[in-house]
């Protein structure tokens, strides 16, 4: 039953990748138009994150109306994934720009041995950050991922992760090779930081609601004295995508490290401002602010002795996560 699921998701992924990137944004919004209405559960979800957040600013119906237009974004971005991850750059050129690199270079100059670690969410085709290392040659690009329970299926999108010529690290098996790799590597490594972290995460605001929020990127840019910065993936029409790179975010005040929960403020903070910008391209169905216990130790610099539970995105089909 594995084997006859991996050829049907192969066989599926191939069709893909041979249609029109414009023409394949269409077929997912079709898609992700039909999940919004037999997806009840998730459906759910977004139109209440959504007005938690928005309510007092939106009505019911312009909420429904952003809620249906993200799963079409989602299911946009998703079909459109599977093609761009099979992308050189040079077939890239007409749908992706990358704003902000020379943020990057500029970071690469201030600590020329270090790696570089980018907060990073799913916004639009949140796929294309395996691409953040453009002009930064002397970088390798790496990030972190969650294995699916189907061995088949975890082993064909390990298959399309690889073509980005991006290194990936599952976040619960391969903590101790991303550490060495940090250490004998410039690596441009991107976090994904906009998702439930659980018992080991910091309770800190998002959108005016607490939620438990990653530490990692702040661990990791402090133990290894690596720049920290954020980028977003915009959507900007079918088929576009625009990545900015944010400000370098201090991770040192005074010549002492900052607090982990005050680092990842920043970046919830940045975060809060592209979701703003353009509210149908987040990540609306995933359940951000729900309640669980919080481990109140090792919130500060320095106490976080073992490195935290790497985040990784267990929704992706390709490429970054």
């Amino acid at each position: 039953m594995d084997q006859a699921l991996y050829y049907f998701a192969s066989g599926l992924i191939k069709l893909f990748q041979a249609l029109p990137l414009n023409f394949l944004g269409q077929v997912g919004r079709f898609l992700g138009g039909l999940v919004y209405f037999v997806d009840a559960r998730h459906r759910r979800v977004a139109i209440r994150n959504l007005t938690m957040c928005f309510g007092a600013e939106k009505s019911a119906d312009e909420i429904r109306a952003l809620a249906k237009e993200n799963f079409k974004r989602i299911g946009e971005n998703f079909a459109c994934a599977v093609k761009s991850s099979s992308m050189s750059m040079e077939q890239l050129e007409g749908h992706l720009v990358m704003a902000g690199v020379e943020k990057l270079f500029l970071s690469h100059l201030t600590a020329p041995t270090a790696s570089i670690v980018v907060a990073i969410g799913h916004f639009g085709n949140f796929e294309l950050f395996a691409q953040l290392a453009r002009g930064m040659p002397l970088h390798r690009r790496a990030t972190t991922y969650r294995a699916v329970r189907n061995p088949a299926i975890n082993r064909l999108l390990l298959r399309l992760r690889k073509d980005t010529g991006c290194l990936y690290f599952e976040r619960r098996t391969d903590g101790l090779a991303l550490r060495n790799a940090l250490r004998t590597n410039n690596l441009l490594l991107g976090l994904l930081a906009d998702q439930h972290s659980g018992e080991h995460g910091l309770r800190l605001p998002f959108l005016g609601h607490d939620c438990n929020t990653t530490k990692a990127p702040a661990v990791f840019a402090l133990r290894f004295a690596a720049p920290l910065h954020t980028a977003i993936c915009f959507r900007t029409s079918p088929g576009q995508w625009r990545i900015e790179i944010g400000d370098v975010i201090p991770t040192h005040e005074n010549g002492h490290p900052r607090a982990l929960a005050d680092i990842m403020l920043d970046v919830n903070r940045a975060f809060e401002v592209a979701v703003r910008r353009d509210p149908a391209n987040w990540f609306w169905v995933h359940n951000r602010w729900k309640h669980s216990r919080i481990k109140t130790s090792a919130v500060k610099a320095g106490e976080d002795d073992e490195a935290p539970e790497l985040p990784g995105n267990e929704n992706q089909t390709a490429g970054t996560g």
